[in-house]
């Protein structure tokens, strides 16, 4: 029986390798802009390395958060809105980086429990 604890680290640690070691420079530079093919082969990195723990309906779910997510604008309204972080704040792109990394995060955790509350 597998846990929802061991899902979930084994989905992090999915997650940090198709962001680091699986991300090369052209997706990095031009995942932000959805009409880039490099925004999609990102977040269909993410979703094939999901499969391996999501049933499928979840892993494309959680890509397509991971997409969205990646394109910036929530991490930079919720800067804007809540840390009231406007652009231009020194150290704001590294604040923007690990910020981007807890959202996705947290939809992964998000996935678990919906997962676990379904089953």
């Amino acid at each position: 029986m597998t846990l929802p604890t061991d899902i979930l680290v084994w989905a992090i640690v999915l997650h940090l390798v198709a962001d680091w070691p699986l991300q090369n420079e052209w997706m990095a530079c031009n995942k932000t802009d959805l009409r880039r093919p490099a925004a999609w082969v990102h977040s269909g990195i993410h979703t094939c390395l999901l499969l391996l723990v999501f049933p499928w309906l979840y892993a494309v779910a959680i890509g397509i958060t991971h997409l969205l997510i990646d394109t910036r604008v929530p991490v930079q309204w919720w800067n804007a809105h809540y840390k009231h972080m406007p652009p231009g704040v020194p150290l704001f792109d590294e604040i923007e980086l690990w910020m981007d990394q807890v959202f996705h995060i947290i939809v992964l955790a998000a996935a678990v429990v919906l997962l676990t509350l379904s089953s």
